[in-house]
């Protein structure tokens, strides 16, 4: 048994030796003699460009091609990097306001009307909403004086109405000293607009409690019911635009046990 082992590994290199001798005495044929000669003799850029065509599908463009855009698009990039930010005077003044200020619910309501009924009755009551009323009949004599009292939150306005050229006296401060903000101004005058008296009546008003917003809702409030006293005619159609409603909204009052009308102590479980 040992010698037959001791002769398979003397056959094992014999054998090697011969599958090698086989293999050199093998030669190559023509045509792949040819082909290895033309490899051989084929510049390497030539060869690398074969076989990158090969690997790049037919649709893909060309590396000169390829490059060129790559270029444009970092000089792009460096161009588009380049130009700096202009940083705004005001932040957020290029933003959209989606915030409804003081005086402008009327008017947005009457141009929802207009744009919902273009072709309908709604539109033409937005219409008659922005026309001054045209039946205003007011006596305008020399001694002529209309008195009425406004209120708004805990603001109260007495007005008198009288023959003028369109000055607010309030306190024996112009409009608008008092009222700097012009949305309040816009809305303070917008009951004389409405009859078309704003050019021809003086306004003079004595107010107390209340603050700056509250105080231009009493005044509003009070201007309007004074041209009721002057024409009780105009009280339908001053009404419907909403002059002689009185604003009953007012800050929701503390509750015991809580920091303000609503809002509750942290709660702490333990």
């Amino acid at each position: 048994m040992a010698d037959e082992e001791k002769q398979g590994e003397v056959n094992e290199p014999d054998e090697i030796a011969a599958e090698d001798a086989a293999g050199a005495a093998e030669q190559p044929s023509e045509r792949q003699q040819e082909r290895e000669q033309a490899i051989a003799d084929e510049p390497v850029a030539e060869s690398e460009q074969r076989v990158a065509e090969a690997a790049t599908p037919a649709d893909a463009p060309a590396p000169a091609e390829a490059a060129a855009d790559a270029e444009g698009d970092d000089d792009e990039d460096v161009e588009e990097e380049s130009t700096p930010r202009v940083k705004p005077e005001i932040p957020g003044a290029d933003l959209e306001v989606d915030i409804v200020r003081e005086g402008e619910e009327a008017l947005r309501a009457a141009e929802l009307e207009a744009e919902e009924g273009e072709d309908g009755e709604s539109g033409d009551d937005a219409d008659d909403l922005s026309q001054p009323i045209a039946e205003a009949a007011i006596d305008l004599a020399s001694g002529a004086r209309y008195r009425a009292t406004g209120k708004r939150k805990t603001a109260v306005a007495r007005v008198t109405l009288r023959p003028g050229d369109g000055a607010y006296t309030i306190n024996g401060r112009t409009l608008e000293t008092h009222f700097p903000r012009f949305t309040l101004q816009r809305q303070i005058r917008q009951p004389l607009e409405t009859v078309g008296y704003e050019e021809r009546m003086d306004v003079v008003a004595t107010m107390h409690g209340g603050g700056v917003s509250a105080q231009a809702g009493a005044l509003r409030h009070g201007i309007s019911r004074a041209l009721i006293e002057a024409d009780p005619n105009l009280r339908g159609e001053l009404k419907r635009r909403g002059f002689l409603t009185r604003d009953a909204r007012v800050k929701e009052r503390k509750k015991a046990g809580l920091k303000k009308a609503r809002k509750r102590p942290q709660f702490s479980k333990r």
